[in-house]
């Protein structure tokens, strides 16, 4: 599979040629083979690329994201058509059953919080012993609200007692900017599977395109949790983004076996969506999280 991550922070020219991307500036020229690359990040407005480019990465599935002019992602290329039977998928997702998906969300919110256990340091005993806890009373579907109640004490304990996510500093900011570019990810994983990411299991906003993505996200993000704590930035500009966007690189074990982290979002995404089709939670594949 792709793996480069390729980051456009500047001035540049970027056309497609004989399979490769060609990234002009005014000091070199750049060719990288589209087959190596799973994430094109434009970070610069005074970037210009041609159609027959974005034809060429649309057709490799290649997830192109769009920064505006303080360099946040506002926007992303998502394909019309993800698979030759894209229509016999969505059928099966309207279709889903309703006591699959409450099963498939408690697994979800249950990876997560396993996820965000591990991020919290052996000196908390106490909100260890409560996370652990939570993951124990999970009922199909959340219905008592685990997930939140472990939220409260996770990021309480990670960035201290009066951190709030509502709050607006550059924690916070880091931590969107990095969910942002993990939601973009299953997006693509999403659409190329030939299904809709706006039928979600859990979430169901009717202003929110990316419903399943947003229900598939969810235990990836103590990944992004853990490189925003490890960084501790008190700025986020293009060296603090690379290195949360380089959390993708980032080697973990699923299925048995290790993967980048953008590799192994396509093999989770594939599971529970394979568990929705066959009524089967013990189809998921949920990753590890000793890195």
């Amino acid at each position: 599979m792709s793996w480069r991550i390729v980051v456009i922070k500047s001035k540049t020219k970027l056309d497609y040629k004989m399979e490769y991307l060609v990234v002009r500036t005014e000091e070199k020229t750049t060719r990288i083979h589209i087959s190596e690359i799973s994430l094109l990040l434009i970070e610069s407005t005074a970037v210009s690329l041609t159609a027959y480019l974005i034809a060429e990465l649309a057709k490799k599935k290649v997830k192109v994201i769009f920064c505006d002019e303080k360099s946040n992602p506002i926007s992303e290329l998502c394909n019309l058509y993800g698979s030759y039977d894209t229509s016999r998928k969505i059928k099966e997702q309207i279709n889903w059953k309703e006591e699959t998906k409450k099963l498939v969300w408690a697994d979800i919110v249950r990876t997560k919080i396993r996820g965000q256990l591990s991020n919290i340091p052996i000196s908390f005993e106490k909100e260890r012993q409560l996370l652990n806890e939570y993951i124990n009373q999970i009922e199909p579907l959340d219905i008592t609200n685990r997930e939140g109640h472990a939220a409260k004490v996770y990021f309480n304990a990670l960035f201290g007692k009066n951190f709030s996510r509502s709050d607006g500093n550059v924690i916070n900011s880091a931590l969107n900017y990095g969910y942002s570019i993990l939601l973009s990810v299953f997006n693509r994983e999403i659409v190329s599977s030939g299904y809709l990411t706006q039928i979600g299991i859990f979430h169901s906003n009717m202003f929110n395109n990316f419903n399943l993505s947003c229900d598939m996200v969810e235990p990836f993000r103590p990944f992004v949790d853990r490189a925003v704590l490890r960084l501790n930035p008190t700025k986020l500009e293009h060296e603090e983004k690379v290195k949360i966007v380089n959390v993708l690189n980032e080697t973990i074990q699923i299925g048995g076996q290790n993967h980048y982290i953008s590799n192994a979002i396509h093999i989770y995404t594939s599971s529970v969506l394979e568990a929705l089709l066959e009524n089967d939670v013990s189809k998921i594949k949920s990753p590890s999280y000793e890195l």
